[in-house]
């Protein structure tokens, strides 16, 4: 691996707009916030008929659960199991119990955590889920057991089916497949409906303001405060933070390269989290401003669409940097990177919703409302 001068560059660049952005980030939150509430409190005091605005307007529905709601649950659920997988894999790496020079073992381990990280799925899932009221648990314990796993491994045993038909030696062999299976159907899945079991019979997450019966009308919303725009301008950062850690990666990946530098994967990691929740709670912030209350699904999706710009990268890459020629070739590296784009937009998207359903049950809990 030469080019460490580059690495160091790139992660102080990394780190330099980062802290740029979280200074910028906490200043506009902390005077904004602060001034909201004591203004709204005192609003209150003082008895002032005329009529609020902003956030506060919406505190009757802010909470009211999301259409599709199940399939919010999921996801999270999901992305709290790959959040998991991929911390704990970090960390075993930065110490350097996965030897890089052990091709496997990498792999195995990250699946090996998977696998027992179902129990944490379940039980997210599982908690979110009631406190949007809803009755029908198992129902969304099996989605969490299937979704995601199902979707991967139908992308991934049609790549296989192509590189055997090339009679390559890099297919996954038969036997491996049935041990994936097994696993999943042996360890995970009885894991996630263990953990969705003890998440469901906890008490529900109270909410600090109480839901209005009749939903409130969102008024009409400009142009960049449409939910298309602002998705797609929430994943410009979190994909800017590790933009050229990707490179590395793709480089390490594609061209058989050692990848052994961990623990500058642990810092952009790190700095990924916090961009993914900074921005969007400071969308999430302006959304609430304008009287928009739909905010479950568009967190989620905000920080998530940082996917598409990994996956419009690495099209981008295989044209510039790849001289791949057979057809096979081209598709199994589609198909690899449409599942890294998918595993991506599900850990991105779920840091963004726990940092918004943190922020929002916060702020509202430090208003008085009657």
């Amino acid at each position: 691996m030469g080019d460490d001068q580059i690495h160091w560059f790139s992660i102080v660049n990394s780190l330099m707009i980062v802290l740029f952005l979280s200074g910028m980030v906490a200043m506009i939150m902390m005077r904004t916030l602060h001034r909201d509430i004591s203004k709204y409190n005192q609003l209150e005091t003082q008895d002032e008929a005329q009529e609020e605005t902003g956030w506060k307007l919406v505190h009757g529905d802010v909470f009211r659960p999301p259409s599709n709601a199940g399939l919010l649950c999921v996801y999270v659920g999901t992305g709290v199991q790959f959040f998991g997988m991929t911390l704990v894999t970090m960390i075993f790496a930065v110490f350097g119990f996965l030897s890089p020079a052990n091709r496997g073992g990498l792999m195995t381990a990250m699946l090996l955590l998977w696998v027992f990280m179902g129990l944490f799925a379940g039980y997210a899932s599982a908690r979110l889920y009631k406190a949007f009221k809803g009755s029908d648990w198992k129902n969304i314990t099996l989605k969490v057991a299937f979704t995601f796993p199902a979707t991967v491994f139908a992308i991934f045993f049609v790549l296989n089916f192509l590189i055997w038909g090339e009679k390559s030696s890099g297919a996954v062999p038969f036997g491996t497949m049935v041990a994936l299976v097994l696993l999943w159907f042996g360890i995970s899945v009885p894991l996630v409906f263990i953990g969705s079991y003890f998440g469901y019979k906890k008490p529900a997450l109270e909410d600090p303001v109480r839901t209005n019966k009749i939903p409130r009308q969102v008024p009409e919303q400009a142009w960049y405060m449409r939910p298309v725009f602002s998705i797609l301008i929430g994943g410009i950062l979190p994909f800017g933070a590790v933009f050229i850690e990707l490179f590395f990666i793709l480089t390490s990946i594609w061209f058989h390269q050692f990848y052994y530098i961990f623990g500058f994967l642990f810092l952009v990691f790190i700095i990924l989290i916090v961009t993914c929740a900074e921005i969007t709670i400071v969308l999430c912030y302006f959304q609430l401003c304008s009287e928009d209350y739909n905010w479950w699904w568009r967190a989620y999706l905000t920080a998530g669409s940082s996917a598409l710009y990994l996956l419009l990268y690495a099209t981008f890459y295989f044209f510039t940097r790849l001289e791949i020629t057979k057809l096979v070739s081209g598709i199994l590296y589609f198909g690899y990177m449409l599942i890294s784009s998918y595993c991506f937009f599900v850990l991105t998207g779920t840091i963004g919703f726990y940092a918004c359903y943190w922020f929002v049950r916060t702020i509202y809990s430090s208003v008085k409302i009657d």
